[in-house]
């Protein structure tokens, strides 16, 4: 199941952004879940994350999410997780 985790960073939290992104990065390889992921970009700058799980189930991408060091860190001011499908590419 693919899941789009879209979240928005916090306001002022660039720098909460860049302490993290390592971690963010380990994370992503570790798990091997993540089919695509990338920054939302906001007047030049990272302001929030795209990140599509390959996942079981809705539950499995909750878990995902509240384990990623940029949620941990306190990063996000929203998250949102729906399922998506793949049509084009």
């Amino acid at each position: 199941m693919l899941i789009a985790l879209i979240a928005r960073d916090k306001p002022g939290a660039l720098e909460i952004r860049k302490a993290n992104r390592e971690a963010h990065l380990a994370y992503i390889e570790d798990t091997g879940v993540v089919a695509q992921a990338g920054p939302l970009i906001v007047d030049g700058e990272m302001a929030g994350s795209l990140v599509i799980l390959d996942v079981d189930d809705l539950q499995a991408a909750e878990r995902w999410a509240e384990q990623d060091p940029y949620a941990k860190a306190g990063l996000f001011g929203s998250v949102e997780l729906i399922e998506w499908k793949k049509v084009i590419g």
